[in-house]
């Protein structure tokens, strides 16, 4: 399930509302092929944006600006632990970024690696409908950081479904996942989906290894404005091993903010000059909002 939330931007327009009362007549795995079709459907129309992130980790916090480009994600570090970076640490961003721009190469390395991360995150989503067992388990109304505001949220619960094989092993981990999904019932989009691990599990993307019984997954989605849903949160708390001997852990908890729309062709050029113009504009106006 780790690949759900690799690549954080899934950043999804909605199709047309549906009515709830009708989604409730029909069987919850049902309910979830047609949500999982949408958010497929989705993706491949999805609005370039920019946006800003809070990571949270067990050695300190870092905040970045994100910017959708065509030629792939500009990301900017503009604070460590709360604290403006330093001028050693700003040098050190400005020339990451600048390799990027002048390394042609370096730059299609890292928009394959992109795709590569979202075609995973495709081949989890595709199989939700199959990998798990689903039950109704109530309501709950959506609010700014979790659905559309208002609307309400159909509650499902999921457990492993034990007819299903995975076609490689990055299915591999949803069979031994359980937990619960929150589906925005006018326009059938995921809203949070939050998964633990019940058993120890394999996993893939490459290396062997297995991540340890009791690790833990959160993703929540939003409309950010004019209908357009992104990704507010992700959380990850996960050990294990990597190629049966080397020990792995992370655990993170990421929020995104301010997202605001972006031109469909920029380049990462351009992307990167429009992430240094926020930075000002956001520090001024944080300043300015502190008063003499």
């Amino acid at each position: 399930m780790i690949a759900i939330v690799i690549g954080a931007a899934a950043f999804l327009c909605t199709p047309a509302p549906a009515r709830p009362d009708q989604l409730q007549n029909i069987p919850a795995v049902e309910l979830v092929r047609k949500t999982v079709d949408i958010e497929l459907k989705a993706s491949k129309d999805a609005e370039n944006l920019m946006f800003r992130s809070h990571k949270q980790t067990s050695s300190g916090s870092q905040t970045k600006l994100f910017v959708q480009t065509r030629d792939a994600m500009a990301a900017m570090l503009i604070a460590v632990n709360d604290q403006p970076l330093t001028t050693q640490q700003r040098q050190a961003e400005e020339g990451r970024l600048q390799n990027l721009i002048k390394n042609p190469d370096e730059l299609k390395r890292k928009k394959k690696q992109e795709r590569d991360d979202a075609e995973r995150t495709n081949r989890i989503m595709r199989a939700l409908p199959d990998a798990f067992l689903y039950e109704y388990a109530g309501t709950e109304k959506g609010n700014a950081k979790v659905g559309k505001e208002g609307d309400e949220l159909i509650r499902l619960k999921f457990r492993p479904n034990p007819k299903y094989d995975p076609p490689s092993r990055v299915e591999q981990v949803l069979t031994g996942m359980q937990g619960f999904v929150l589906i925005d019932a006018k326009r059938q989009r995921i809203a949070k989906m939050d998964g633990t691990l019940f058993k120890e599990v394999g996993f893939g993307w490459g290396i062997l290894g297995h991540l340890d019984r009791g690790g833990n997954f959160l993703v929540e989605q939003a409309d950010v404005g004019d209908d357009i849903w992104a990704i507010t949160r992700m959380r990850l708390s996960f050990t294990g091993k990597a190629f049966l001997f080397k020990n792995i852990a992370f655990k993170h908890d990421e929020v995104f903010s301010e997202f605001r729309r972006v031109p469909d062709n920029l380049s990462f050029a351009e992307g990167v000059a429009l992430l240094h113009k926020q930075e000002p504009a956001r520090e001024e106006a944080k300043n300015g909002n502190k008063g003499p």
